[in-house]
């Protein structure tokens, strides 16, 4: 089986602020595992005074199949 090499971050980087439903989640950056597995670079955009840091893991959206009708 092959191994497909990607460039797409391990992690996404989000504010949060405030809780529950009335939470607002801004993505802020990505993350990549270093080639040794012992830490990540990390890619900020921003980097926030106040709220949370929140690193989710990356979920690529799907490919949507037949746009256009084709």
């Amino acid at each position: 089986m092959a191994t497909e090499t990607t460039n797409s971050p391990a992690f996404i980087l989000y504010r949060v602020e405030g809780s529950g439903q009335q939470a607002n989640w801004t993505k802020i950056g990505a993350a990549w595992p270093n080639r040794d597995g012992k830490g990540f670079s990390i890619k900020c955009e921003a980097v926030p005074l106040q709220g949370r840091i929140i690193m989710r893991a990356y979920q690529p959206k799907p490919k949507a199949e037949g746009v256009g009708g084709h």
